[in-house]
């Protein structure tokens, strides 16, 4: 689907009073996490007959499903709860999938991953209504289990680590920004702008958000609407993570013809300059040319290491570890989607 942004946005607003809000939840092999996630969103304080849940399965393989039916049991029954299939298995078309069976003045989306505070509905709907914003969003506190897993979760709430991301470093002020994870959306936003790009495997959340941006909408980020979000477990399913975010961030710059932030170059470019300065090194052999670029990176990670860990209980080798996968894995993905996608028509570096 490739979607356009020639359509305003502007005036696109949430009814007054309470409206009826859909919680989409693309899902796929989340048995860890499924339960926890889905009592969260029946403990929400928004009245519950104003509320229906669709969680879209992407072929599990694990129990997911059958751990979500137990849960969601009482609201099945009663209709305001559907579990339905995703063939094609992704997020974007899970979320496409839930915006055509869904009947909300609102569209929430949630993921496996996450656990919703009880006011988390309630105060999406009510910031949409305040600022009349075409998103909203909040911070993700997010967590880790293992050793590994609280490092990487350190790293990716990080300054050092993610650059000035306001949902994820945990700004303090509301206010308009680039996206926001888990965004709440009037319905009507669909119809004028088109739904989730299925072409975008990672980074939908942030190409819809940039349309609307395009279009003459707001999105807003306010710190009070928060979400606790697991973190990958091991490096390897890290690394592959933030390398699909680079890469696919490319084709979101060719779909909107841009960049978001400068900050989505910044790790593409530390890695053509490390990579520059490891072939001068053995060209000329002599180690400083390495070293010009590699120890004041080392001195830089050591130091937000350190930092990262007085905050949290990971370690600080293991966070600068998470660190330095987090900045090559995204600029290596980054100058992979260069490539792959470097003759996508009408394509404006």
């Amino acid at each position: 689907m490739r979607a356009s942004a020639t359509s305003t946005v502007r005036a696109i607003t949430v009814p007054a009073g309470t409206p009826t809000v859909s919680i989409i939840f693309p899902v796929r092999n989340e048995e860890r996490f499924i339960e926890a996630c889905l009592e969260s969103v029946l403990a929400q304080d928004y009245p519950a007959d104003r509320v229906e849940i669709l969680l879209v399965d992407g072929k599990s393989s694990d129990r997911t499903r059958e751990l979500a039916a137990a849960v969601l049991a009482d609201r099945i029954a009663c209709g305001s709860a559907r579990i339905l299939d995703n063939p094609q298995g992704i997020a974007p078309t899970a979320m496409n999938i839930g915006i055509g069976a869904s009947t909300g003045d609102v569209i929430v989306r949630a993921d496996g991953h996450t656990v919703l505070p009880p006011d988390y509905v309630r105060r999406s709907v009510e910031v949409l209504q305040e600022t009349g914003s075409q998103c909203v969003g909040g911070a993700i506190r997010t967590l880790g289990s293992g050793a590994v897993g609280r490092a990487i979760a350190a790293a990716q709430s990080s300054r050092f680590g993610v650059g000035g991301v306001a949902f994820r470093t945990g700004r303090a002020t509301a206010g308009p920004v680039d996206t926001v994870p888990f965004g709440a959306w009037p319905r009507e936003v669909f119809a004028c702008i088109g739904e989730f790009d299925t072409e975008l495997v990672r980074n939908q959340d942030d190409e819809l958000n940039h349309r609307i941006r395009q279009a003459g909408g707001t999105v807003w980020y306010d710190p009070a609407i928060c979400t606790d979000y697991f973190a990958t477990p091991t490096l390897r399913r890290f690394w592959r993570q933030y390398f699909q975010y680079g890469e696919y961030k490319i084709m979101v710059a060719q779909k909107r013809n841009g960049f978001a932030s400068v900050r989505h170059v910044v790790p593409a470019t530390f890695v053509v300059a490390t990579a520059t300065s490891l072939l001068l090194a053995v060209v000329r052999r002599d180690p400083r040319w390495a070293l010009a670029l590699l120890g004041p990176y080392a001195v830089a990670n050591g130091a937000a290491s350190i930092a990262a860990a007085r905050r949290t209980q990971a370690h600080p080798a293991r966070i600068a570890v998470a660190f330095a996968v987090l900045h090559t894995s995204y600029g290596t993905g980054f100058l992979k989607g260069v490539w792959r996608w470097r003759r996508a028509a009408g394509w404006r570096p």
